[in-house]
């Protein structure tokens, strides 16, 4: 992969005849799983696409029939969309049966086990999404953290109501950074197109935040609120005074806190507090390198690891070590 940090994306092509190099190649897009192939002699695994900060839209065939398994659903990284172009699929979960051809895509939400079977002709659209990404976006629109993870019913209807439109958008932003590559080259703009295909996704498919989500567009946040809440986001792992959220707003700070206990029934640095907890929480279960606790805490601004342990702690009911000690016992499972 030649990634291009001055246009905020980067082309990824693949074209491998053997498995191992199939399953490596989609291990580093969507995280471990299992990869049976019914005639390994006649894969031809293609795949070609488009890497944005968090997200991956391309297409992908085997040439072969084959099956993708999750059995630890705790380490798929992405959530894995796809919409057979030609050909056809079928996604078995818990003894349910989805079949999928060009009128009917499916999600591999990451927190179940489950298996994805592609006949041999079948040539797909693939998009791949974060974990973090997602969580991050679904939080933004609760305006709040999520307590729970994030579940898309599988079947997706690629041609009626909200998520054939998903589909639609998906079709033409990939054929547009095909054509005209000097206008989605634009950073902000790449940014902007990937926020809004996963908000997108999120109201178009329903899901276990459907019936909060639908609540809460009712009831729109005001502006002030909406610009303390961005400038957290934004500056979280930096040094934050309250003064600092005070002038984000642009309103007095006896506003500010009554507006943040009224919407998010809390101070704005206890916000901020939650947020980062929370972040650091999904660095534990996610990352895969060799940084310790300490390293991810101080890279959230937690700069005394002794309080720090005790707000993690009585937020999740755990201490850091617990979580970190639990995620490395299911990835040994998985291996």
């Amino acid at each position: 992969m030649n990634a291009n940090s001055q246009i905020g994306y980067h082309d990824i092509h693949a074209d491998h005849h053997d498995l191992t190099g199939a399953h490596s190649w989609m291990q580093n897009i969507c995280g471990p799983h299992r990869l049976k192939v019914s005639a390994p002699s006649h894969i031809h695994f293609r795949h070609m696409g488009r890497v944005l900060r968090s997200s991956t839209l391309g297409y992908i065939e085997y040439g072969t029939d084959v099956t993708v398994g999750i059995e630890d659903a705790n380490y798929l990284n992405s959530y894995s969309l796809s919409l057979p172009l030609q050909g056809e699929q079928e996604h078995r979960r818990k003894g349910e049966l989805v079949y999928s051809d060009q009128d009917n895509g499916v999600i591999v939400s990451p927190h179940e086990s489950q298996e994805l079977a592609m006949t041999g002709e079948c040539r797909k659209l693939q998009v791949a999404i974060s974990r973090r990404a997602m969580r991050s976006t679904l939080e933004s629109m609760l305006h709040r953290s999520a307590d729970q993870p994030l579940h898309f019913e599988t079947r997706m209807d690629a041609v009626n109501g909200p998520s054939g439109a998903w589909w639609r958008m998906v079709k033409h932003f990939l054929m547009e950074m095909q054509h005209t590559g000097e206008l989605f080259s634009q950073p902000m703009l790449s940014t902007d197109m990937e926020t809004l295909l996963i908000k997108g996704l999120i109201l178009a498919q329903p899901n276990n935040y459907s019936a909060e989500l639908n609540r809460t567009c009712q009831v729109r946040l005001p502006h002030y609120l909406i610009r303390a809440q961005e400038f957290i986001h934004a500056h979280a792992r930096e040094e934050l005074h309250l003064e600092d959220i005070e002038i984000a707003a642009g309103i007095s700070r006896f506003k500010l806190f009554e507006g943040f206990k009224r919407h998010f029934g809390m101070a704005p640095m206890a916000y901020l507090k939650k947020y980062r907890l929370t972040a650091v929480r999904q660095e534990i279960l996610e990352d895969r390198s060799a940084r310790n606790i300490s390293e991810i805490a101080m890279g959230w601004g937690f700069t005394h690891l002794g309080r720090f342990s005790t707000e993690y702690r009585k937020l999740f009911d755990e201490t850091p070590s617990t979580t970190l000690q639990r995620n490395e016992a299911r990835r040994n499972r998985a291996f």
